[in-house]
């Protein structure tokens, strides 16, 4: 699939739906190789669902997809994509394990929309590999496979393994491909029929810029934003942020508070907070060693700020029952 123009077409593709899918991706990635079926007037892609039981699974917003082959029958198919969504930290199935590493050792191209780069990577298959996943899931993934290279990138594309962030980067991963098999032309032609302006390559950012996501453009107080969100697990102190922008202290917290309505000192708390929600989602972390990975020094001053901010302990968060009082803040 990741090279040249396939020896034989149809290019056969089964795209694996673990439930609460993300249905953007798949339709992101599933509607290209239609449209490029469409333009060309040939075959080009063929493509079968499945599901690891062979029941039907339902996608994020809550609509029901049904297998159209079974794991045995796709087992002759060249390329295999596993498309996941924000339940995947729920997911994992040893059957699938086994199928996707079969169909490694068969030489098919392996791999992922949005966060089935998990799947790919509980089963050994990113392993001196380069991947990418969507943002609100890089800080759980890289705590969970440390090992792995993971980028920020929009999608990657690595020998026979790709992934891609979620969302609409898999309609750009997918003419990328449709570039590097069929033409630069027959791509140019599948995005202007989906009115996609532009074709991105891998290294257009997944996330919106920081002028356009905070809706301010004053360039000290985005690079120390920008500070801050690099340096998450070990916050840098208010004067600190304030020397690397060329700024007072006091100059930084009027440039906080006549642009964002706050302080330096909450807009990083809140940041820290965020992340350690992810966290708290997406791993199995305990309290105390997310509290740690976002720059809190106990887990009892982290719980505070956390119920104080999201309404809730971070045991509630992950549906855990509450503990006695002392016991909730020092124990996981």
């Amino acid at each position: 699939m990741l090279g040249n123009a396939p020896r034989e077409l149809p290019l056969t593709t089964a795209i694996v739906l673990t439930p609460s899918f993300s249905m953007i991706a798949l339709t992101s990635a599933v509607e290209p190789m239609r449209m490029a079926n469409r333009l060309s007037g040939k075959t080009l892609y063929d493509w079968r669902l499945i599901t690891v039981d062979n029941e039907p699974v339902s996608a994020s917003c809550g609509i029901e997809f049904r297998p159209t082959a079974t794991l045995e029958e796709a087992s002759g198919f060249s390329t295999v994509m596993v498309c996941a969504g924000i339940e995947i930290y729920n997911f994992y199935s040893k059957t699938l394990d086994s199928w996707l590493r079969r169909m490694d050792r068969r030489g098919a191209d392996i791999g992922a929309l949005c966060t089935g780069t998990h799947v790919l990577a509980r089963a050994g298959l990113l392993n001196d590999y380069r991947c990418t996943i969507h943002w609100e899931n890089l800080a759980g993934f890289l705590e969970e496979f440390p090992e792995i290279e993971v980028s920020t990138e929009l999608f990657e594309i690595d020998r026979n393994r790709f992934t891609c962030s979620g969302g609409t980067a898999a309609l750009d991963m997918m003419l990328n491909v449709i570039t590097r098999q069929h033409g630069y032309e027959l791509a140019v032609q599948v995005a202007d029929v989906f009115t996609h302006e532009r074709i991105r390559d891998h290294h257009d950012h997944q996330r919106m810029s920081l002028p356009a996501r905070l809706g301010v453009r004053h360039p000290k107080l985005l690079a120390v934003i920008a500070l801050m969100e690099e340096n998450l697990e070990e916050p840098l102190s208010r004067t600190g942020l304030a020397r690397e922008a060329g700024l007072s202290t006091r100059q930084l917290e009027r440039l906080f508070r006549k642009y964002l309505n706050r302080s330096p000192a909450r807009h990083y708390l809140e940041l820290r907070l965020n992340k350690s929600r992810l966290l708290l989602l997406q791993t199995n972390m305990s309290v105390i060693d997310v509290a740690l990975a976002c720059g809190f020094v106990s887990a009892s001053h982290f719980s505070k700020c956390y119920r104080d901010f999201f309404g809730r302990t971070p045991r509630k968060e992950r549906g855990l029952p509450p503990l006695a009082d002392l016991d909730e803040h020092q124990t996981s």
